[in-house]
């Protein structure tokens, strides 16, 4: 008798705890219906990446040495100082064009030397950067250190397009519409707006801000919209260096596989010829 009624009040317990999450349940369904939550500025006024177009994009996308070229110099002359590209190694640049004797001279001018032991002395001080040095990391003791780039365009959704309306995507003030919808969304002392940042403003200056801030060598021309375009080419590479030869891989194995199935195919046409079924 007495186990009959445990499990009586068992299950009239149980029946109450399911009351209870249902009451919640259509308490949280009837609130939202009659004050739905309200868009936040993020929400509202956050763009998506523009349209990018890039000569590695697709399954038959090959990188463009002149503008890897052209990015790692933008790379070198205004987002080096700040942001570190420590996934790659100097000689890897062998890879988009440059000659072994040019790897050398670009390691060996790098601003940011490679810490080294004084064997003798027991202290530590600098030496140059080897070829087979990996780009020394940007340390900011103390105030935060911005994101390595090495692996940016696979760590941001839309990649290098995100990068490219980043760079380009510096507004001078905020829109007055969202100033008057949200008052506290003000942009803070110190921050820049950029409607495709996160949280809409961003710590970092804007990078690029006039033309001709380097000298190409290949006679493009230095615009804004061009250096933001080729920097994010070559971030595309720095996350995925061995991108073009995966592609071209894939493709050879398909291709064989087609091949393959039609000679097996064909197999099984000539041994089953005149078998009747």
């Amino acid at each position: 008798m007495l186990p009959l009624f445990m499990r009586s009040i068992k299950f009239i317990v149980g029946l109450g705890f399911v009351f209870v999450l249902f009451l919640a349940l259509i308490g949280t369904i009837t609130g939202l219906i009659k004050e739905p939550p309200q868009a936040t500025a993020e929400e509202e006024f956050h763009h998506h990446p523009k349209e990018l177009a890039l000569k590695s994009d697709g399954l038959l996308g090959k990188f463009d040495n002149q503008q890897l070229q052209r990015g790692f110099l933008v790379y070198e002359k205004v987002c080096a100082s700040c942001h570190s590209l420590s996934l790659v190694s100097f000689r890897d640049l062998r890879q988009i064009g440059y000659s072994e004797a040019e790897v050398k001279k670009i390691a060996k001018d790098w601003p940011m030397k490679q810490p080294a032991q004084d064997p003798k002395a027991g202290t530590w001080g600098e030496r140059d950067n080897l070829p087979s040095d990996r780009f020394p990391k940007v340390y900011y003791p103390g105030t935060g250190t911005p994101p390595d780039l090495s692996l940016m365009t696979k760590a941001r959704h839309g990649g290098p397009a995100y990068v490219y309306s980043l760079l380009t995507g510096y507004e001078e003030k905020q829109p007055a519409e969202l100033l008057a919808r949200f008052p506290g969304a003000k942009t803070p002392e110190g921050s820049h707006f950029n409607p495709y940042f996160a949280n809409l403003n961003i710590a970092m200056p804007p990078p690029l801000t006039s033309e001709n801030q380097v000298t190409y060598s290949d006679g493009t021309r230095a615009t804004v919209d061009q250096m933001a375009k080729d920097v994010s080419a070559f971030l595309v590479w720095t996350a995925e260096p061995t991108m073009q030869t995966r592609h071209q891989a894939g493709l050879a194995v398909v291709l064989f596989l087609l091949i393959a199935t039609g000679l097996a195919y064909g197999a099984y046409l000539t041994v089953w010829r005149g078998v009747k079924h």
